[in-house]
């Protein structure tokens, strides 16, 4: 049991998957997944874990999310507010672990023997995968000239002397509220976040004001830690890891003494020779009606202080998937040209 009254577990369901604009078209397997990280001797170990989990891994909010979408009861909950999900349809939770790119599937003993065909092909797509996105971050981890790459980067997250054991969210620059096929097969380099949002199924934008006021926000928070880590380590950030000191569970201190230190390590934006991390505000690009952005930054003044203050650039997709507007300020946009 998860401990919510039926009506809370429906309308629980009900904003998840309105939040992420899954309401039809239904699989016979949806893979719910959290992200989390695996080391050791780390301090910061938390900072590769879920932001919008206040640095926890989001293992308990993927198994509780499935165990609802599960229930029969909340299904027949979401039936009447028009959500049918179909009776064949099984909700799967899971754990990406984003140092070594291996993923966790949770209770697959309560999965139906009619499925256990189609979820050995999910487990089998989630190791090729997993095998993909470890040679893709090689590169960056300096591992591209090793034979085993999948072993190596494995290693890493029991290395008690690695300081870099993956690079976390070094890089982020964007996030993207569209549909999925508007990113689909593109190249972001591991430097968007992602919202897969439909505004068409967005009756009175509610979707696109949350998403608007805490992931975009949360991505935000994240992009000026990094920001501020790599402009200033010394003020904002938390010096050479190598020399820490954990203070309580408060932070660190650099050495025997000095000021306690919260922020970023050095070792978290620098590979040793060059920063990996480009300091850069963050853009956030919606597909939505100007209206209906207009509208949310008129009624929210913390995101209005974001948008008309420049801490992040904010364009609009039109229909066709095309930047075709910049937001300007005082709820003003203007044309961007294209050649």
């Amino acid at each position: 049991s998860v401990g919510m009254p039926l009506a809370d577990r429906i309308a629980f369901a009900a904003g998840a998957l309105r939040g992420m604009s899954l309401t039809e078209g239904f699989a016979r397997i949806i893979v719910l997944a959290g992200h989390g990280s695996s080391t050791v001797n780390n301090p910061h170990a938390t900072g590769l874990d879920c932001g919008a989990c206040g640095g926890h891994t989001g293992e308990a909010n993927a198994r509780v999310a499935a165990m609802v979408l599960n229930d029969q009861a909340v299904r027949e909950g979401l039936r009447r507010m028009g959500i049918g999900i179909p009776a064949d349809t099984v909700f799967v939770a899971a754990l990406h672990d984003t140092t070594t790119d291996d993923v966790t599937f949770y209770e697959t003993d309560r999965l139906p023997a009619t499925h256990g065909a189609e979820f050995a092909e999910v487990r089998a797509a989630f190791v090729r995968a997993g095998s993909r996105s470890r040679a893709e971050r090689a590169a960056r981890l300096g591992l591209d000239h090793v034979a085993d790459v999948d072993a190596a980067v494995r290693r890493r997250s029991s290395d008690w002397a690695q300081v870099r054991p993956e690079w976390g969210l070094a890089g982020c620059a964007a996030f993207i509220a569209a549909p999925r096929h508007r990113t689909a097969g593109a190249d972001l380099g591991g430097r968007a976040f992602l919202h897969s949002y439909d505004w068409r199924q967005d009756e009175g934008f509610g979707v696109l004001e949350l998403i608007l006021t805490a992931p975009m926000v949360v991505a935000n928070w994240i992009a000026l830690q990094y920001h501020g880590s790599t402009v200033d380590n010394a003020r904002y950030g938390s010096g050479d890891k190598t020399l820490h000191n954990v203070a309580g569970t408060l932070g660190v201190l650099e050495g025997s003494g000095g000021d306690l230190r919260s922020g970023l390590p050095w070792q978290s934006v620098h590979d040793g020779r060059r920063l990996v991390h480009e300091p850069v505000r963050l853009s956030v690009v919606v597909e939505a009606p100007l209206h209906a952005i207009n509208g949310i930054i008129a009624a929210h003044e913390s995101v209005r202080q974001l948008v008309d203050h420049g801490w992040v650039h904010l364009f609009a997709l039109d229909d066709a998937g095309r930047v075709t507007h910049r937001y300007v300020g005082d709820l003003r946009w203007n044309p961007v040209a294209h050649a």
